[in-house]
């Protein structure tokens, strides 16, 4: 398994709010999938930034978050 680490942004498309954050993940070495990446940070990282920022005014759910991954590479810290 090898660690990598991504910078990316989120919107949600309610919230005027951008999370600017970074996101550490483990997979088999090789080629990264944008896709699955974008996937594992919404459910893993931005859906719960964006309860915690919404106070229970706004249902969050995952079609209404985009991410935009800037870089991604492997991470050895």
């Amino acid at each position: 398994m090898t660690t990598y680490i991504a910078q990316f942004i989120a919107k949600h498309i309610k919230i005027p709010v951008k999370q600017h954050s970074i996101f550490i993940w483990q997979q088999e070495s090789g080629e990264i999938d944008a896709e699955l990446l974008e996937n594992k940070i919404k459910r893993e990282a931005a859906i719960h930034f964006y309860r915690l920022e919404s106070k229970d005014t706004v249902e969050i759910g995952l079609a209404d978050i985009s991410v935009e991954v800037l870089k991604a590479m492997p991470f050895g810290g």
